[in-house]
């Protein structure tokens, strides 16, 4: 049984929902416009701004996909009236962040800076040296490149150093013990 399945996608006004043959919706708003194609089995009704997702059987595909294509959907429909973001922190000494036109520079402690160019339609933004905010329509996207700038020095379990999101719990170990 698929509680998130079942939840209804409540379209906001300004949001246009639009779903072709074979299942591709394509979801225009103020912020922007997304494409995707779903399972060609999952069944998207549109009844005012109202949006269910119907699958046709209980084998196990189809519970599988009846969540995950309710859930990339209400994402689509919030990305195109809200937008998504995620913020990172750069603790260190040393450590910092800032913009070169669109292009992000990370000194993280390596010989060389490290850059980022993001893709179109996600934005970053640097309001200090030492936070970044990625900013999108498309959850997916603001979320890789979030991941893929943290990847560059994740935070390290003795001193907490590195690049995390924002109010991320790292465990602290305790080091070496002298006698």
């Amino acid at each position: 049984m698929s509680r998130v399945g079942k939840k209804l996608i409540e379209v906001p006004a300004g949001v246009t929902v639009e779903v072709a043959a074979n299942n591709t919706v394509v979801v225009k708003g103020p912020k922007g416009e997304l494409t995707r194609q779903f399972h060609k089995d999952m069944k998207i009704e549109q009844e005012g701004n109202i949006i269910t997702i119907v699958r046709p059987s209980e084998s196990k595909e189809h519970r599988t996909n009846h969540g995950t294509t309710r859930a990339l959907l209400a994402n689509m429909v919030t990305g195109v009236s809200e937008g998504f973001s995620r913020s990172l922190e750069l603790i260190g000494v040393g450590y910092r962040a800032q913009l070169q036109g669109t292009k992000l520079v990370l000194n993280v402690g390596y010989s060389h800076p490290v850059e980022f160019e993001p893709e179109a339609g996600l934005v970053v933004e640097v309001p200090t040296n030492t936070k970044i905010i990625v900013k999108g329509i498309s959850k997916e996207r603001v979320g890789a490149l979030a991941s893929n700038i943290r990847d560059v020095r994740p935070p390290e379990p003795y001193k907490g150093k590195g690049i995390r999101y924002e109010g991320e719990f790292v465990r602290r170990k305790e080091g070496k013990t002298g006698k």
